[in-house]
């Protein structure tokens, strides 16, 4: 593998998000609420959301939402919501990742810098983008009876009113708890539900057991094997349905267990992208219907790397066939770039509350 090296190199988030444009969302979500429904009406969306080759990569930023903040050592680290957000937007404004996936206050805080940024006589960089709706955050970590994962974010009809392109829900499948079951019930409806919008559904299964007092995932191919086909089995069609699997040791069995479309998740972050990036590398070769990543904390806080260095190089290994080695001489030539996105458009003292 080709010599991955960060040196003396760290991210500067408030070089690309100052502190002005963090407080500014604020102002906005006070004095004009107004603007996240005329971003959701104004902004472009495509006709094929897997566009012409037929692969996604989507950020995902919906852990804070279920009580999940910390990464590594830090227990606080996606806490930090000018940290968490800029990352976010690093990627979106810096690179080709086709979309995003996450919870409306996240989703809304984006539309609102995207209205800042035309407002400067920049390109909307949610135009073109798929926007994928969190539905699910009920299973709050911590929380006794949390394996009843249920629905209390995005449904099919805000998904449809706010002009997203699908929806995402867990299945997490604990043979011993029968709340489980529940959860099942509630992915199934959902499903039937965006169904209904003609809206894709993006379904992620997670074998887990509760060991020492948390839960662990089990995601063999043995287990997830079975579980693609209770998910695929789900609502009332499957005609827009995607799984969203972890990859393992024989994926393609994995792989085999299904016709419908498959895209990788990206897992805790190790803080150092080389896994990462031979294990999508790898999933994409398996099978036709591996068909891209949805992917997070492995972008966001890729440890001391640039967001978009990593997002960038994920891409290419999705939508250009590049390997895990070619991926870390990509990321260590891309940071750092396009850094102005938002303050050459958003400037300090015109915005000023």
């Amino acid at each position: 593998m080709v010599d991955y090296a960060v040196t003396n190199y760290r991210f500067d988030l408030k070089t690309f998000f100052p502190d002005y444009i963090f407080e500014r969302i604020t102002q906005i979500r006070v004095d004009a609420p107004e603007v996240v429904e005329q971003q959701a009406d104004e902004r472009k969306r495509r006709t094929n959301i897997a566009g012409e080759d037929g692969k996604l990569t989507i950020l995902a930023a919906d852990h804070p939402a279920r009580g999940v903040t910390n990464i590594g050592n830090d227990p606080f680290i996606m806490g930090d919501r000018q940290q968490y957000l800029g990352r976010i937007l690093r990627v979106l404004t810096a690179t080709e990742f086709d979309g995003f996936m996450s919870t409306p206050d996240m989703i809304e805080d984006l539309m609102i810098v995207d209205y800042l940024v035309k407002e400067g006589g920049g390109q909307s960089f949610l135009d073109d983008k798929v926007l994928i709706g969190c539905m699910q955050r009920g299973g709050v970590a911590g929380v006794v009876g949390e394996i009843d994962d249920r629905f209390t974010a995005y449904s099919a009809d805000s998904i449809n009113y706010f002009r997203l392109d699908g929806g995402k829900m867990l299945l997490r499948f604990v043979p011993d708890d029968e709340r489980t079951l529940s959860t099942i019930d509630y992915c199934s409806q959902a499903i039937s539900d965006l169904n209904a919008y003609d809206l894709p559904s993006f379904v992620e299964p997670l074998r887990m057991d509760f060991v020492d007092g948390q839960w662990v995932m089990k995601n063999t191919a043995d287990e997830l094997v079975k579980l693609v086909g209770v998910l695929a089995g789900l609502g009332d069609s499957s005609r827009y349905t995607w799984l969203k699997l972890p990859y393992c040791e024989d994926f393609h069995r994995v792989t085999m267990a299904t016709t419908l479309p498959i895209i990788m998740l990206g897992g805790p972050s190790r803080e150092d992208p080389r896994m990462t990036y031979q294990e999508f590398a790898d999933g994409m070769a398996t099978r036709s219907n591996v068909r891209g990543v949805m992917v997070g904390r492995n972008v966001t806080f890729p440890g001391a790397d640039d967001p978009a260095a990593v997002a960038y190089a994920i891409n290419a290994i999705v939508h250009n066939g590049a390997s895990a080695d070619e991926a870390i001489e990509l990321t260590m030539n891309y940071r750092d770039t396009a850094m102005d996105a938002l303050t050459r458009y958003i400037d300090e003292v015109a915005n000023a509350g």
